[in-house]
């Protein structure tokens, strides 16, 4: 079954440049780890929330916004699309997660055909 593992930090969170070195470190070993075992098919970072546009259509009208579609603490920071046999062995590899000790990590199944 497919998983979306949305990566959230909160804005608030700032890493020294050892803790966000060490934080990239064990990112890459998550992302070899999880590619060995099969299960992280693909994932990306994404840019700021500052770069972010919201779009909207209302009674025809396109409406567009610059930021985050949601007024949150916690902004979504990368994605990762899993292939897990199940919900378990998905939460289990979102744990293993090295954001998942500063951020939040949400699991998410895709619809199935």
């Amino acid at each position: 079954m497919k998983y979306m593992l949305l990566i959230c930090v909160g804005e608030d969170v700032q890493l020294t440049p050892e803790e966000g070195a060490e934080m990239e470190r064990a990112t890459l070993a998550w992302v070899d780890e999880m590619e060995g075992r099969g299960v992280r098919l693909q994932g990306a970072p994404l840019q700021p929330v500052s770069d972010a546009t919201t779009v909207r259509v209302r009674q025809d009208e396109v409406l567009i916004s610059d930021g985050p579609f949601a007024e949150t603490k916690e902004q979504i920071g990368g994605f990762d699309i899993l292939e897990c046999t199940d919900l378990d062995q998905a939460i289990e590899v979102a744990a293993k997660h090295p954001v998942a000790r500063i951020g939040t990590l949400e699991v998410r199944p895709f619809w199935q055909d």
